[in-house]
């Protein structure tokens, strides 16, 4: 493909990305319903490991001992954040799910701190201060307390940003398509363990249930990562980051139409709060100084 034609794509591809994520949300929340949430994991990973491994076969003997540990760690957190936000999900509603989780995109640069010793700036630090109060909008009911849905949705967050701080530390070393494969194959043989120790397969699934696990398996991971890295290779970041951001939105967007999901005046407040700080953190709100590329140190 020319490089032409690619930068074309590259918006669309990252909207694609985000649309398709969106509509996770609300499928995940009316398939934990009939599925277990570890065999659910644990199928849907897997599937996307095959796939993407296959599409990468020739790169197979790139695989080491090196790569193997990364893919590990990126599986290992990506398995917890996965499921903080699926049994969270069990509890809460699919938009405030989508837009809780979107949180861990304020959280990375802490994290960056934390280990890389990488100082957060001023926009990272206003985007947490507005992100909390968002959250606060959202969560916290009338006694001030957090739902235990709401609550496990958070903590996802956390493992979401560190499954981000893994996946920028090893990818400068290694395969990106053969540590993906690895990160869902890891995460799908951790999910599948737990669940022979604590869960019982279905007697029975309906046809609509498997349908709703092949989409998340072949489109919300497979092909969504796959348009979500087209994107970024071919897009400026501050814009690409603006667009996956709307994968939050979408995810409201969806749970109204199709899940009933009603949101009141307090709750719409603190989406707009936390969508507001997630742009601040990623883009440093170089779009309204017509700048293309800020530091994000």
């Amino acid at each position: 493909m020319k490089e032409t034609t690619a930068k074309k794509l590259a918006l669309p591809a990252l909207f694609a990305a985000a649309i398709i994520w969106g509509s996770s949300f609300f499928i995940m929340k009316d398939t934990v319903d009939d599925f277990p949430v570890f065999y659910l994991i644990a199928v849907r990973f897997l599937i996307a490991s095959i796939l993407i491994g296959a599409c990468g076969y020739k790169r197979l003997k790139t695989i080491d001992k090196d790569t193997i540990i990364a893919g590990f760690v990126m599986g290992l957190t990506l398995f917890i954040a996965y499921i903080f936000q699926t049994f969270g999900l069990v509890g809460t509603t699919p938009g405030k799910n989508a837009f809780l989780t979107a949180a861990y995109c304020v959280m990375v640069p802490f994290f960056e701190w934390l280990f890389f010793k990488n100082r957060p700036d001023r926009y990272n630090i206003i985007a947490a201060v507005a992100c909390l109060i968002g959250i606060g909008f959202v969560s916290l009911d009338g006694d001030l307390t957090i739902g235990w849905g709401d609550g496990l949705t958070l903590i996802c967050g956390v493992f979401f940003s560190l499954n981000i701080i893994a996946i920028a530390h090893y990818t400068k070393k290694h395969d990106i398509l053969m540590l993906t494969a690895l990160q869902f194959g890891f995460a799908g043989l951790m999910s599948l363990i737990c669940a022979m120790f604590f869960e019982t397969w279905p007697s029975s699934v309906p046809p609509s249930t498997w349908a709703a696990i092949a989409y998340l398996a072949v489109m919300v991971t497979a092909v969504a990562f796959s348009f979500q890295n087209f994107g970024i290779k071919y897009e400026d970041a501050s814009r690409a980051s603006i667009v996956l951001a709307l994968e939050s939105v979408f995810g409201v967007l969806f749970s109204a139409i199709f899940y009933g999901e009603t949101l009141s005046p307090k709750v719409l407040l603190g989406f707009v709060i936390i969508f507001v700080s997630v742009i601040t953190s990623e883009t440093k709100l170089s779009f309204l100084r017509g700048k293309e590329n800020i530091s994000k140190n």
